[in-house]
């Protein structure tokens, strides 16, 4: 009997061992999947390629825009399509990602270069809300600042 219960325990600890690397994978590549994704989007704002906004982007998204104004995803597709007008380059510049559950919390910073106006230079730094709904990891909620470089005319 004594045996039976320590290959049960030795059978359940193999188990649980297994499922937390299982896990620890699936962040790990969930991790990757939302930074190049973040990368993707960042780009996007001065290619006008919108596949990356339409493709993240929850059909229930909601953004705050650097004026404090909302808008949806719709609007972000749109926003998208037109920034290479305002744009020159947009670049990441880091992503930091932590995860609680099936939610992720992507905060990070990119730099761009604008066509015309003031400042010709500067950042945006941003939160992203990511949930995995259906096994897909999507954007649900984002707010944006800019953040002037300095140095700028």
């Amino acid at each position: 009997m004594r045996i039976r219960v320590g290959i049960l325990a030795a059978g359940a600890l193999f188990c649980a061992i297994c499922a937390g690397s299982a896990q620890e994978s699936s962040t790990a590549e969930a991790e990757r999947y939302i930074k190049e994704s973040e990368r993707q989007w960042a780009e996007a704002v001065a290619s006008g390629d919108t596949s990356p906004v339409e493709r993240i982007l929850a059909g229930d998204y909601l953004g705050m825009d650097t004026d404090g104004t909302l808008y949806d995803k719709a609007k972000a597709i749109s926003f998208t399509r037109e920034g290479p007008k305002v744009f020159i380059s947009n670049h990441l510049d880091y992503v930091k990602v932590r995860f609680f559950g099936d939610t992720a919390i992507a905060q990070g910073s990119e730099s761009w270069v604008r066509r015309t106006g003031a400042p010709k230079r500067g950042r945006f730094a941003w939160t992203d809300t990511w949930i995995r709904r259906n096994g897909r990891w999507q954007i649900v909620a984002a707010e944006d600042l800019v953040v002037p470089e300095s140095g700028n005319e």
